[in-house]
């Protein structure tokens, strides 16, 4: 089993930004992909963001260009900063982590709201 800690969310106005981390623990193998995905109300989840062990990344268009993905193996935690936010971003952040024999786990959630 890999469990997943995610912390950082709250509410911050439009233009604002914020930092989600996700501490991953458990069996961990070394190779691995983790990152973001979200789910905002009457909608289904989507990816936000990926990357995997070698640092390569993945984007949603929705968030290419504002939003950064990163990890620090050592850690083994991802973080997502997210920078110019948007109503539209306001959501349940998810945070993922996939590997070839442990499969693919799921965080609690931590919740964004962009709001004035």
């Amino acid at each position: 089993q890999v469990q997943l800690v995610e912390s950082g969310g709250g509410l911050v106005q439009p233009g604002g930004s914020l930092r989600l981390s996700c501490a991953a623990s458990g069996s961990i193998e070394t190779v691995n992909t983790m990152g973001w995905y979200r789910q905002a109300p009457g909608k289904q989840r989507e990816l936000v963001a990926i990357i995997n062990i070698a640092g390569s990344s993945n984007y949603a268009d929705s968030v290419q260009g504002r939003s950064t993905i990163f990890r620090d193996n050592t850690k083994n935690t991802v973080y997502l900063q997210m920078n110019s936010l948007k109503f539209e971003d306001t959501a349940v952040y998810y945070c993922y982590y996939w590997s070839i024999r442990r499969g693919e786990f799921w965080g609690q959630g931590t919740q964004v709201t962009v709001s004035s």
